[in-house]
């Protein structure tokens, strides 16, 4: 059963592998032109494995930015993983030892297909996620340390930060396809919109996070199957 779970998760985590390997080259590439060597590359992949928060440090270690600094800013860039989290409280319940490396290696992808996945039955859920978080932090790592040592190579790295804000783009319009129920893209980006004109592209993020958790539940019963059917049989 380990082996066909792990073969599903690596099956169903081969598009992370192909964006994982470009942004990971992206970084790489980006923390080489500002003087770092590949180990650099390679300790904050697997420490940090956090895509545009470890964008992010370049520019703070590159900057010589202080560790308060640092530490708010990276608490503002991620702060939608609670979000995350507070989604996968039910699936992640009871899982033991491994809970805390899926807590740490809880990136959008990996969200993305642990929430939009459905193995078969005869799949051990707890095995597979972890084997999804744990293929997806090896091709993080992978990119990262390949973006360092091939960073020595190229001689200009402009535009190359930009990798992370069309991975985002991608997977907007990827789940937007595969779904019939478009309301909480709406609702994201309509408010994400709203925030940034009114607190500034500084402090939007947390804001925009708040206000989306507070529609979702809001409009809770629409969005999830299960609620709908039982307004169905009260009626």
């Amino acid at each position: 059963m380990t082996k066909r779970t792990f073969k599903v998760a690596f099956r169903d985590s081969l598009p992370i592998l192909a964006g994982y390997l470009a942004l990971g080259i992206g970084f790489g590439v980006l923390l080489q032109s500002k003087g770092y060597s590949f180990w650099w590359a390679i300790l904050m992949s697997i420490t940090m494995f956090a895509g545009s928060g470890q964008y992010a440090g370049v520019d703070f270690l590159a900057g010589g930015a202080g560790i308060l600094t640092t530490a708010v800013m990276t608490l503002i860039i991620n702060a939608r993983h609670f979000f995350y989290g507070f989604s996968l409280l039910d699936k992640y319940r009871g899982f033991g030892a491994v809970k805390p490396y899926l807590i740490f290696g809880l990136t959008d992808e990996t969200y993305s297909v642990v929430c939009s996945a459905k193995p078969d039955k005869d799949i051990d859920r707890k095995k597979y996620y972890f084997f999804v978080t744990l293929l997806d932090h090896i091709y993080w790592i992978t990119g990262c340390t390949l973006g360092a040592i091939l960073g020595n190579f190229i001689p200009d790295s402009t535009g190359i930060d930009f990798a992370m804000t069309a991975l985002f783009i991608v997977i907007f319009v990827e789940q937007w396809l595969s779904t019939k129920e478009h309301l909480p893209a709406v609702l994201g980006v309509a408010t994400t919109l709203f925030c940034l004109c009114v607190f500034g592209r500084e402090l939007f993020i947390i804001p925009s996070m708040v206000l989306i958790s507070a529609e979702l539940v809001i409009f809770r019963k629409r969005l999830d199957p299960e609620k709908r059917n039982e307004v169905s049989e009260d009626d």
